[in-house]
């Protein structure tokens, strides 16, 4: 793993491990998180690409947020929820469970939602970027700082930025942290028809940069 150690770890209901990677007594002004959504593996794949041989100390890294979805192969975790609907926002909504967008009977109530909020109470990341598919868009929730660095994520790849992604999304972690606790979150939304190689490549540059 090069400069990257574990962290820290859990289990998820079917006992999939989420970990989180980083430089033990370096900075962490970066939190870099993929598999928000089971079905959008590719976040895992690129980032342990980078963790074998990255050298930007002020990263820490979650490659997977979802294993148990990423087993299952759904946008929801092994208690059928929508992690990016589960955050404890202004604006959460309870919804059916079996909906596509479902966010659990109460928000914060999944393990991995826990997981990933107290990464951020304990490392206190100054930005936060997620990665997903498909939508060839790089989205940002927060202040000016958050739009500076999505301009120059999108600018490597070649994307276009947009700070609605176009529909509501109540409980979502860039809601809550990006626009509620005014940390600058970037969701990069990955075009599906570009190859891993090619994605590898411009995520080295991206996160070396971070």
């Amino acid at each position: 793993m090069g400069i990257y150690k574990l962290l820290k770890s859990d289990f998820t209901k079917e006992k999939n491990k989420i970990e989180l990677f980083g430089c033990p007594n370096c900075n962490c002004n970066t939190l870099v998180i993929g598999v928000f959504h089971g079905d959008e593996p590719i976040g895992k794949d690129i980032l342990e690409n980078y963790l074998k041989n990255g050298t930007n100390k002020n990263l820490i890294i979650v490659p997977c947020l979802n294993p148990d979805g990423m087993t299952l192969n759904t946008r929801q975790n092994a208690n059928k929820v929508d992690l990016n609907r589960n955050f404890p926002t202004k604006n959460w909504t309870k919804t059916n469970i079996g909906e596509d967008y479902y966010g659990g009977e109460t928000p914060e109530s999944e393990t991995e939602t826990k997981f990933i909020m107290q990464i951020i109470e304990e490392y206190k990341p100054k930005q936060i970027v997620t990665i997903h598919t498909p939508y060839k868009i790089v989205n940002f929730d927060g202040d000016e700082k958050a739009k500076k660095l999505a301009e120059k994520i999108a600018k490597i790849l070649s994307y276009e930025i947009d700070d609605d992604i176009g529909y509501p999304t109540p409980g979502s972690f860039g809601t809550y942290y990006g626009k509620e606790r005014n940390i600058p979150v970037i969701t990069i939304e990955l075009d599906e028809n570009e190859t891993l190689s090619e994605l590898c490549q411009k995520f080295d540059r991206i996160l070396s940069e971070l």
